[in-house]
């Protein structure tokens, strides 16, 4: 295990210094968007129709990184799984090969105990022992007794090869799972770049849309806009719903755990802005921490909204619905079904984010309920 990880490091450093390819057209072409909207700006924030054509077009491009970031780290998700059943694919194949090189060693000398004692016993002339005349029962037993021995020997060769056939068989497993593993290296190494290109412009974009945001009503405004686009989704998830067979639902009867690991920043009901309040809650957790769902179910929505950046809706059946928004990533589509505690998505700050974590809502019926209803740590 030492030699494996002494190998992967010197692959990974190895990487680290080769050029990676990565298609930067995209990239480059909402850089260049970018940068005419700060010209933009710059030469007219004083105008209020003008700041706000801007900042539509900053919210697009937002969208436009977000789906980008969410790619990148959904296949760098992706390989992480594929190296950890790589890592423990080559583990059982390191198992199997001291397993069979034990068996190995004791046949190698149950064959040699057998040889040993073969060449003790002597080399017997069967036609001597008849012309001397001895007891037919006795010359029987004799051959019986060698014609064992013979046999034992050749089971035990048979066996050896067989063992020595499988050895080969893992060696060459072990190769073949080793090159899987250099590669899947170069990739993650290749997907972070990516992955670290895309959060740069992300930034980039949102700190220019953040100026034009500067003042309370614009943000009041924005925050009135982002939940007339999540009563959408939410009027289009319930009609997804009659189409979708029925599931258990939920129960408040029946605790649940809270769809990922991390302290309640925002409560539900409370104050977000003006009259504007939480219909779900904020959970703080770390980056790239998978989000699980609640209950088994169907997804029905899962894409880019505003405000709320990746959203996943799962139909839980009987009118009951869950929400994940924020995310880095979804790990789920529209139409797949989930079970119980499985990941559909990862802990991100889309939306327009400044800090890591998920937004949570449980509704029933399209009305929002507190998720703690259902929740439990």
């Amino acid at each position: 295990m030492n030699i494996r990880f002494f190998i992967k490091a010197s692959i990974i450093a190895g990487f680290l210094s080769l050029p990676l390819m990565v298609n930067a057209t995209d990239l480059e072409r909402r850089q260049s968007e970018l940068k005419s909207i700060q010209a933009q700006i710059n030469k007219q924030q004083s105008a209020v129709k003008n700041t706000n054509k801007q900042r539509e077009r900053l919210i697009s491009l937002l969208k436009d990184d977000e789906k980008a970031i969410a790619q990148a780290a959904r296949k760098v998700n992706n390989t992480k799984l594929d190296l950890a059943q790589t890592d423990k694919q080559i583990a059982e194949l390191d198992a199997k090969q001291v397993q069979l090189n034990k068996l190995k060693t004791a046949q190698q000398k149950s064959l040699s105990n057998q040889l040993a004692s073969a060449y003790l016993a002597g080399n017997h002339d069967y036609t001597k022992m008849l012309l001397n005349q001895q007891s037919p029962a006795s010359i029987e037993r004799l051959l019986a007794y060698y014609q064992y021995l013979n046999n034992a020997r050749i089971e035990s060769i048979n066996q050896l090869q067989t063992t020595l056939k499988e050895l080969d068989e893992v060696q060459a497993k072990q190769q073949e799972q080793q090159s899987r593993l250099n590669k899947l290296v170069l990739e993650q190494q290749q997907q972070a770049k990516k992955l670290s290109q895309e959060q740069s412009q992300r930034q980039s974009t949102l700190t220019q849309l953040q100026r034009t945001l500067n003042s309370s009503g614009a943000k009041l405004e924005q925050l009135q806009i982002e939940e007339a686009s999540l009563k959408r989704v939410v009027e289009q998830a319930l009609m997804a719903m009659k189409n979708n067979p029925s599931y258990e639902g939920l129960s408040s009867r029946k605790k649940l755990k809270w769809p990922a690991n991390g302290r309640i920043r925002s409560a539900f009901g409370s104050k977000r802005s003006g009259q504007v309040k939480w219909k779900g809650v904020i959970i703080s957790a770390a980056e790239g921490q998978n989000v699980n769902a609640i209950a088994g179910g169907k997804v029905i929505y899962a894409d880019w909204l505003r405000g709320f950046g990746m959203v996943l809706v799962v139909d839980h059946g009987k009118g009951y619905m869950s929400l994940y928004g924020h995310a880095q990533a979804l790990l789920k589509s529209a139409g797949d079904s989930v079970s119980k505690g499985e990941p559909i998505a990862l802990v991100g700050r889309s939306g327009g984010q400044t800090e890591p974590g998920l937004y949570f809502e449980v509704r029933h019926k399209g009305q929002a309920v507190d998720p703690a209803r259902y929740c439990k740590r």
